[in-house]
């Protein structure tokens, strides 16, 4: 075989494995009981609890928000945000988290928020064209 079929092959065999290496990691949402058996960050999709309390005070320390989470098996957890507040938090429908389990509480990394929709069939105002004439 020729050196450059050899190579060829090798590249192949190497762009296979990446691809297939990031087919797996791309994960789909799990839930806090599977974030506590793994050992690498996991994402959970779930609802904020508004009736529990959240805790921000960038006075002491603008890297803390605390949450409470429930995910899409009725658990609910408390969530440490290591990050300023996002802005709006309070409107989202569900929040996406990135993170580990320390104990029984989730570590977020990373948090992605799905706000309610402003252009609902309801909310969308319709406005009608005035009617013009040829002078």
């Amino acid at each position: 075989m020729k050196k450059s079929s050899i190579i060829g092959l090798v590249v192949i065999a190497i762009a296979i494995a990446v691809i297939i290496a990031t087919y797996s990691k791309a994960s789909s949402y799990g839930s806090f009981a599977e974030a506590k058996k793994a050992k690498t960050d996991t994402q959970i999709i779930g609802h904020l609890d508004k009736q529990k309390q959240m805790y921000y005070d960038a006075q002491k320390d603008a890297n803390y928000f605390s949450f409470y989470v429930r995910d899409t098996d009725k658990t609910e957890c408390k969530v440490i945000l290591t990050a300023p507040k996002p802005q709006d938090f309070e409107r989202s429908e569900r929040i996406v988290l990135t993170g580990h389990m320390e104990g029984d509480e989730f570590r977020a990394s990373k948090v992605l928020m799905k706000c309610p929709s402003k252009y609902t069939p309801d909310k969308v105002e319709t406005t009608v064209p005035a009617k013009t004439t040829k002078i």
